[in-house]
């Protein structure tokens, strides 16, 4: 491991904000309003941090694809309903502060849309701390490493002082495939048993001890 890290990249939906509930209630709500058997809470978390056109593919295999614009319509009308409720895990905003002072260089790597993003950033008041950001409907999804590979060759930091932090599997394998060093958080979206199996440096348990982490290990 590096004695400190450069580039800091973070997922956002289940690593700094509290949002995954909100997203497996909305592809559920999305699936009654087509009439469509409701995917398990399992297999509904489990696409999360993909692109909403994947996640959907995964998560309904049922659904035709000329329905996918309708589907992608009502899943968005349940999301941001509940939007304005959304908050960041404790803590994260302070976090982001302090990493920020340290003098690292910070991104966000997002199955969310652009559109998204950026609403939360506002939302939030976080956009100014993220020195790039990509998401899901500007590049290929994750685990492909083009999210990271961009971030890196735009902010010019090797992969070797760069470390990717999320919540799933998606997360962790982009990080592999980029090459990078990945640190799994398991109060997201996927279980620990799944992160663990992806061989990240850390597997943190809660948003306290992701912060105590990056504090003395960043």
């Amino acid at each position: 491991m590096p004695d400190r890290y450069d580039l800091i990249v973070f997922d956002w939906d289940g690593t700094l904000m509290d949002s995954a509930a909100a997203i497996v209630a909305a592809i559920l709500a999305a699936s009654r309003d087509l009439n469509l058997p409701e995917p398990s809470e399992e297999r509904a978390r489990h696409v999360i941090g993909l692109g909403l056109s994947d996640a959907l593919r995964h998560a309904v295999p049922e659904l035709a694809e000329s329905d996918y614009p309708l589907m992608v319509e009502r899943y968005r009308f349940h999301y941001l309903s509940r939007d304005h409720e959304l908050t960041l895990f404790p803590g994260a905003a302070a976090m982001i502060a302090q990493l920020a002072a340290m003098g690292r260089s910070l991104a966000v790597a997002t199955g969310k849309s652009r559109l998204g993003l950026g609403r939360a950033l506002e939302q939030t008041g976080l956009g100014p701390y993220f020195h790039t950001t990509r998401c899901a409907d500007e590049c290929f999804s994750k685990p492909h490493p083009a999210m990271l590979e961009e971030i890196m060759d735009e902010l010019g930091i090797a992969k070797h002082r760069t470390l990717m932090v999320g919540d799933t599997t998606h997360d962790l394998q982009m990080a592999k495939n980029a090459g990078v060093q990945s640190l799994a958080v398991a109060f997201g979206a996927h279980p620990r048993a799944a992160l663990e199996a992806e061989a990240p440096v850390e597997v943190l348990a809660t948003p306290e001890e992701l912060a105590a982490w990056l504090r003395d290990n960043a």
